[in-house]
């Protein structure tokens, strides 16, 4: 790593801190690549080789965490946009002393189609993002074509990708989608098929009456 290269990246890691935020508290958790316009892959994350799932939007942290502690053969790389959660996240992984999870801080969209190799990735998770209701801003929608050929290229043959919302005409917009974009198998999914922990957005809607549905694609081999 070259000297600017080092300032840079003391730069970023000083910016996610914030103030009052020690490094030591929050270093273990936190991923910092050294190049935001490279292609990276799980082994420049994680010291051990290990199937790579991927928490798009991760929130606070509890589906990560909750996946990491159960999997720990596995590795997980948590998205996150906002600066507020994802010191939490990389605060609550540091005290875990997990070592197959991180917090990366980033626009989802881009971690997907430009900062992570191709074919890398077992699984995706986009649990309960933002769906813009409002039809002026459908274009701000994540789940379009470009961005369903960017995630195919990511995921590895046999790779999934698991989507959950409770917003009933956006669950019927990503079915549109990925009906449209052709290449994924949609793989049936209900509760209790496998360990699959419920976000906070999932546990707050539940607690109102409200039901999430769920889509379940694979990249076939």
């Amino acid at each position: 790593m070259t000297i600017d290269m080092a300032r840079k990246i003391g730069n970023i890691k000083r910016t996610e801190m914030g103030k009052g935020v020690k490094l030591k508290d929050i270093e273990a958790g936190l991923f910092v690549p050294q190049d935001y316009f490279a292609r990276i892959g799980s082994a420049a994350i994680f010291p051990c080789n290990a199937p790579f799932e991927v928490d798009l939007g991760c929130g606070d942290g509890a589906f990560l965490l909750a996946m990491a502690k159960q999997f720990p053969e596995r590795n997980f790389l948590g998205v996150e946009r906002l600066l507020g959660r994802v010191r939490k996240v990389a605060r609550d992984i540091t005290r875990a002393g997990l070592t197959n999870a991180k917090v990366l801080r980033l626009e989802s969209k881009y971690t997907v189609e430009w900062l992570l190799e191709k074919s890398s990735i077992d699984r995706l998770h986009l649990l309960c993002p933002d769906p813009w209701p409002k039809g002026r801003h459908h274009s701000r929608r994540l789940v379009q074509q470009e961005f369903l050929q960017a995630l195919w290229d990511a995921l590895k043959p046999g790779g999934e990708f698991l989507f959950k919302t409770d917003h009933e005409e956006y669950f019927q917009w990503v079915c549109r989608e990925v009906s449209e974009f052709e290449k994924f198998t949609q793989l049936p999914w209900s509760d209790g098929d496998f360990f699959y922990p419920k976000t906070d957005f999932q546990l707050l809607w539940e607690s109102q009456g409200k039901i999430l549905q769920s889509l379940r694609c694979l990249k076939d081999v």
